[in-house]
Formats: C-alpha cells, structure tokens, sequence
C-alpha cells in the first residue's frame, strides 16, 4: 500500500509552483498543487505580465509626442487611461489559460483551492470554503512567491497606498502619483504613468536610481526621467504621510544635506504608490514545522534547495536570493527533481550566470559582474564598452543611448559579465547569457554571423573591440612588411 497520498505536494501556483508540478506530472509521478487565489501567482496577475502591457500603452503614446524627429508632426496622444487598463486585464485573460486550473489538471496534477498550512515534513492541512483535509506527501515544494513591502511610515496606511499588487485596480489616472522607490519596479512604474499623462514625483533614499546597476547607468536614466517630465527626488527619506481632507494627500521628506544638515519637503499626491522592495510569504505554519528562516524572512535552503526539513523544498521568491520569474521557474527545476529523485539523484544550483532586465526606456539588463562590483570585490577585469550611437540600426531608429559593456577576464576573452543599456537590450543580453553559460568567449561571438542591421551587431561590435585593442601588432607590422615586398 502506498504510504503518501503523493509523491509531491506543491504550495503556491505561481511560476514555480507551476513548473515544479509541471515537472512532477511529466515523470508521472502523483503531485497535489495547492493555490489559495489565482493561479499564475504574481507574474501573470500583478507583476510581469500586466506592466508589460502597461508599458507598452505608455511607449506608444510617448512615440506620438516624439514624431516630429522622424518628419511626422507630433500630437499629444488623448489617453483612455480606462481603456489602458481593460486591455492591461485582456491580456491577463488571454494568457491565463496556459495557467489555469483545468489545464493543469488535464496534465495530471491535481489542482486544490484553499489555504495550505504545513503540519510537518510530510503533512499539509487545506482549508477552503468546501472544507478541511489533510493530505500526506513523501516531499513538499514550497513555492509561496512574495509580497510588496509596505515601510512603517507614519500615516502611510492610512492613505492606503497602491503597490505593484493593487496599482491594477485603477480605473481612473491619478493626476498626480508620487511613486516610493528608485529600484526597478519605481522606475518602470514612474516613467509609464508619467507618459500616459500623470505628474509623477519618484522619491527614493538612494543618491541613485537603480542603484544595482553601474553609476553611468543611474545618470542616464535619472537624465531621462528628468527630461520627460518626471520630478526625481534622490537621497529623500520619507518620515511622515498625511491624508487629505478630500483624498490623496502628502509625504513629508528630509533630504540628506552633503553639508551636514537636513531640509525638508512636502510633497503632494493624489495616488501613492509603494515600490520598496517584496517580502517572501513564508507560508502557514513554517514555524511551527520547524522550517528555518534568513533574517530577511526568505526561507533557509541549502544548494540543493533543501529546507531545515529533510523532505521539505523551496524555491522562487520565498527562497531568494533572487526574485525573479525566471529564476522562480529555474529553481522550481532543481527543487521538483531533489525532491523527487532524492537519494539518488540530487542537483546543485548554480547561481553564476543570472541575467535580468529592467524594462525603462531606455532597458536595462545584465548579467554577471557590473563593473562597480569587480571593483568593490577586487576582481582585476578588462572593461570593453561599445557605444549605441555607433550602431547603424540604432541611428536608423532614433534609439542611440546606451551602450554594450562586457567585462574580460584579463589576458583571455572570457566573459565575466556584461550590461547592455539601449532599445531591447532584454532581448540582446540573451547571446552573452548563452556564452557565459556555456563557456564561449568574445573570439567565439566575433566569428558568429550577425544580419546587418540589427540591434543584435552592438553584440558582436563589443567583442570586435576588444579584439582590435589585442590585435598582435608585431605580427602585423611583419605581414605589412611582408605585403609592401609582393606589390
């Protein structure tokens, strides 16, 4: 008789929940995925998916203020921010069945709606509006995603502020939106609301914005912002809120005086918007099972993704150290497998190779080292670095800033990271992800053929660069010889 009721308890239906029963049902093994809301987690309902959407309406209206650099007379566009969001939400309806309930269950794991709590190293409780039940499960994949951290600020929550969660909900554009936080959520946000018409205040404690990111990087994007309209606040700490008297109210700020002493501002908003940073959701009785947290509340693992609890996984947001999608889906690979074929396979996560993308205008993406972390490391590097406004595509299409930046091992070709800024550069850092992933060097991406013109050539121009500043030129200098002799 069997012993579990499955082989594989899943908690959470977001991106990792999703593939690590995905990976379960296709090894045919018996796998419970327990979602307490929507399936497709954050990714599909507030996060990836709806502010791609977003920020593609925000491009398009900022391209009709922009015409007039292509000899088209430029308008300012006539936004139906309710429109905006109905096809913000048909997006999320379009994709959603990729994720659903009914298609999951067709691919063998059965589906349970309802709050999980997890009892110990083989139990879990669910509890929905139809009732309780208790299942059993050989291993346990937790996969509980995170949430927006909202900071202890005086008054902030009686405002009721917007997060990357609920911003969605809104039918009606905010006339003026004060966005917390200058990390990638901030910016995107900012610059998206801002071009669909709202007066947009971006305030964040950094000098910087994107501050995981090179300082020229940061300069660039504080330099756009500011051109489009959008009032960078940086080195502003927020200490108090207050609600107004018809809605929307104001945030009081000191600002971090280089002489020593503080000013401070006042300002007003109609909508707030809170883009701090996420918090992992742990999940329902972690701590009374004995799972082991980190002090940020992302839950212990090991390499393997093994919890405090011998059987007990996690991956995703609530794991760490990186939240991302992809990461989510990457990890959930090696949490499903472990879980599954423990003792007699078990698989390590290799977490040198990560890229990511920041979806501005312009992008930013990258992956491995930046150059301001070599150097706070001490790691000796080659920077090689090929300007946009070189490339004929770019100066086809009116997108010059940016750059390519690959950081070399010094005396070889290896890559030891690189970041693209520029139009798509989410797209264009996939070909050094591929070579750092695999081991091909720059020699490698030089002797690849690239179509002429594409974005796609900054790649291959950033390994000629560093080719021609090591060309052998005692070698050359013998064949010039060599040639003037045979005229």
């Amino acid at each position: 008789m069997a012993k579990y009721d499955y082989n594989l308890i899943v908690i959470g239906g977001g991106s990792a929940g999703l593939i690590a029963a995905l990976i379960a049902a296709t090894v045919r093994a018996r796998v419970a995925l327990i979602e307490r809301e929507k399936m497709g987690g954050d990714c599909l309902n507030t996060g990836c998916v709806p502010s791609k959407s977003l920020l593609r309406a925000a491009r398009a209206a900022q391209e009709m203020r922009t015409a007039a650099r292509f000899g088209i007379t430029g308008v300012e566009p006539e936004v139906d921010f309710s429109a905006v969001m109905t096809r913000v939400r048909s997006v999320i309806e379009t994709i959603e069945p990729k994720d659903s309930v009914e298609r999951y269950t067709e691919l063998g794991v059965d589906c349970l709606t309802g709050e999980a709590t997890l009892e110990d190293s083989h139990h879990v409780r669910v509890r929905s509006e139809a009732g309780e039940r208790r299942i059993s499960g050989r291993a346990i994949v937790l996969a509980t995603g995170a949430a927006p951290f909202v900071p202890p600020i005086p008054g902030l929550k009686e405002v009721h502020p917007l997060t990357s969660d609920t911003v969605w909900n809104l039918e009606e554009r905010p006339q003026r939106l004060l966005v917390m936080g200058g990390g990638p959520i901030g910016c995107e946000l900012a610059q998206a609301f801002a071009r669909l018409g709202s007066e947009v205040t971006l305030i964040d404690m950094a000098d910087r914005l994107l501050p995981r990111e090179d300082p020229e990087t940061s300069a660039l994007l504080e330099n756009r912002f500011r051109a489009e309209g959008i009032d960078v606040r940086l080195a502003h700490k927020a200490v108090n809120v207050s609600a107004g008297p018809a809605g929307g109210g104001s945030l009081t700020a000191l600002i971090d005086g280089r002489d020593g002493v503080d000013s401070e501002v006042v300002l007003p908003f109609d909508e707030i918007l809170v883009a701090v940073g996420r918090t992992a959701r742990g999940g329902t009785g972690l701590d009374a099972a004995g799972v082991v947290r980190n002090p940020d509340g992302t839950i212990r693992v090991d390499a393997r993704l093994r919890t405090s609890l011998s059987s007990v996984y996690a991956c995703g947001d609530a794991a760490g150290p990186y939240q991302f999608t992809h990461m989510a889906s990457h990890q959930a690979w090696y949490a499903a497998v472990n879980a599954l074929f423990a003792p007699f396979w078990r698989f390590g996560v290799n977490y040198a190779v990560v890229p990511w993308a920041t979806y501005t205008d312009p992008e930013v993406a990258r992956v491995g080292l930046s150059e301001s972390e070599a150097a706070e490391r001490g790691i000796p590097v080659e920077v090689v670095r090929y300007d946009l406004d070189d490339l004929d595509r770019a100066l086809a299409e009116g997108e010059t800033d940016g750059w390519v930046k690959v950081l070399v091992k010094p005396g070889s070709d290896r890559i030891l990271g690189a970041q693209i800024v520029g139009a798509e550069a989410g797209e264009l850092i996939g070909e050094f992800v591929l070579a750092m992933t695999h081991g091909l060097g720059l020699k490698k991406i030089m002797s690849t053929i690239h179509i002429y013109p594409t974005r796609m050539e900054a790649v291959k121009f950033s390994a000629s660069t560093w080719r021609k500043a090591h060309a052998p030129e005692k070698l050359l200098s013998w064949v010039g010889r060599l040639f003037a002799l045979l005229r």
